[in-house]
């Protein structure tokens, strides 16, 4: 009778136990368009795969980017931290899962009294004496089962948690890639910036020779020489200017590659980075390559667990103990069967009366996944936005760059006949400088649209999730 009474008993915390209180979870439903708006007439050129690409920023074909995005992996700081906090999250996940299982602890003691009027407690008969010793030695253990599923619910958020954690790893380590990328740009931008300047100062000061020998002879005005002297120098300190702009964006790369600004330096290069080609990916895809969507995503499922968690409390509570005893007056007689006792228990606790406290609770986890919702939709819509400014940015820049180029080749053309009016007498001086500022002004933004092209295209694949999917934080779910 005893046996079938455990046997019923076991099948009953088993069958129990497979209950877990609380809505199961499924992703929220998001309103997705059939194609990004801005996408229309966005042509590609084939192969189209820097999207697809984990280490994308390969498609400018740049070593020395090549090198400074590996060194950024393994050395910045900042992902470094979002590492250990995803080590943490899983280490979390441990902790939790350890609470379906029994706790189980060992104690011993060995104890030494004398005195007239001891008596040994292990063994009476001996009466009083000057020395007794007693050895103890117990094992005990207790055991929640998880009748309502409270544990496996809180398993389930913090395995999400995790997840949430790992798509944060990975979304700090595309925006260090972005932003490095973005930064580099720059940097070559003001080497080509300043070998744009250098070769105008060269010009300028041949001008400022050539008025400084007409005026010698009389054929030129002293104005002409001082506003030649006036465009060189202010030529020359926009040239130290920019030596000021590359020192402090070097100094920022080498901190998003983990190193103090001393410790890096990047020798000037020519202007050579091209364009890449960028797939315009369907709005559905984009739900799987970002990983900031990941994040709220797997947001949702925790806060979809903790409700409940808090649903558990209001079911009772059961606990299993046993413990096993043994004392004695000599090790040898420890563990003989007269020296050992043993206890099994259960113990049933469930509040009556918390004056709305658990309702409040469950109240506040269906409030928090309500909010968890909510940042999940606007993450989407924000990511959405995202790839639709960028298309457009690309496609307006495009036909920028076409009409900045025409300026500019016009702009040098201009200059090239006004000196040589000036030099033939048919034209005044500040007809040349007119025309060598806008020659400037011309090339420095033709440069300039180059190079916004290049760091919207980096935010592009930024937008389109940098090759990263959602799949590589599945394993688990």
């Amino acid at each position: 009778m005893t046996r079938l009474r455990v046997t019923l008993i076991t099948l009953l915390l088993t069958t129990a136990s497979a209950c877990a209180v609380g809505p199961n979870y499924h992703r929220p439903a998001v309103s997705t368009p059939p194609a990004f708006k801005e996408a229309d007439g966005w042509a590609p050129a084939t192969p189209s795969d820097a999207a697809d690409r984990k280490d994308w920023w390969t498609v400018f074909g740049d070593p020395t980017l090549n090198e400074l995005e590996t060194q950024a992996a393994a050395s910045n700081q900042t992902l470094a931290g979002a590492e250990a906090a995803y080590r943490a999250a899983s280490d979390l996940v441990k902790i939790d899962r350890a609470a379906l299982f029994p706790t189980i602890a060992l104690t011993g003691s060995a104890t030494k009294s004398g005195g007239g009027n001891a008596v040994n407690s292990v063994n009476p008969s001996q009466g009083a004496g000057s020395g007794q010793t007693a050895y103890r030695v117990g094992v005990g253990g207790s055991w929640q089962p998880d009748l309502w599923g409270q544990v496996r619910r809180t398993i389930e958020g913090a395995k999400a948690s995790a997840q949430s954690s790992a798509a944060t790893v990975a979304n700090t380590r595309l925006s260090v890639q972005i932003q490095l990328a973005i930064d580099y740009i720059q940097l070559r931008q003001l080497d080509e910036e300043k070998r744009i300047l250098d070769e105008t100062a060269q010009g300028y000061a041949r001008s400022l020779v050539i008025t400084q020998n007409r005026y010698a002879v009389g054929v030129a005005a002293k104005s002409d020489v001082l506003s030649a002297q006036s465009q060189l120098a202010t030529t020359q300190a926009g040239d130290i200017d920019l030596i000021q702009q590359r020192a402090r964006m070097e100094h920022a790369i080498a901190i998003l590659t983990g190193k103090p600004p001393a410790a890096l330096t990047i020798a000037p290069a020519p202007w050579s980075l091209p364009l890449p080609d960028i797939p315009a990916a369907l709005p559905s895809d984009v739900l799987q390559r970002r990983p900031d969507i990941a994040t709220a995503e797997r947001s949702v499922a925790a806060a979809n667990a903790q409700i409940g968690v808090a649903t558990a409390a209001y079911f009772p509570n059961v606990t299993l103990s046993a413990s096993g005893d043994s004392a004695a007056s000599s090790l040898g007689r420890l563990f003989s069967a007269s020296s050992n006792a043993w206890s099994l228990g259960a113990a049933l606790a469930e509040t009556l009366l918390d004056f709305g406290a658990r309702h409040a609770k469950v109240a506040q986890a269906r409030a928090n996944y309500d909010q968890a919702v909510a940042n999940y939709r606007q993450t989407v819509l924000t990511a959405f936005g995202q790839v639709e400014d960028n298309l457009a940015a690309q496609r307006v820049l495009q036909g920028e760059a076409a009409f900045k180029k025409t300026a500019a080749d016009a702009a040098a053309a201009n200059e090239t006949i006004t000196r040589n009016q000036y030099l033939a007498a048919q034209a005044d001086y500040t007809a040349v400088v007119i025309a060598q500022a806008t020659a400037l002004s011309a090339r420095t933004a033709q440069l300039q649209i180059e190079a916004t092209r290049l760091t919207t295209a980096v935010d592009l694949i930024a937008a389109l999730g940098g090759g990263w999917r959602a799949t590589d934080i599945a394993p688990g779910r």
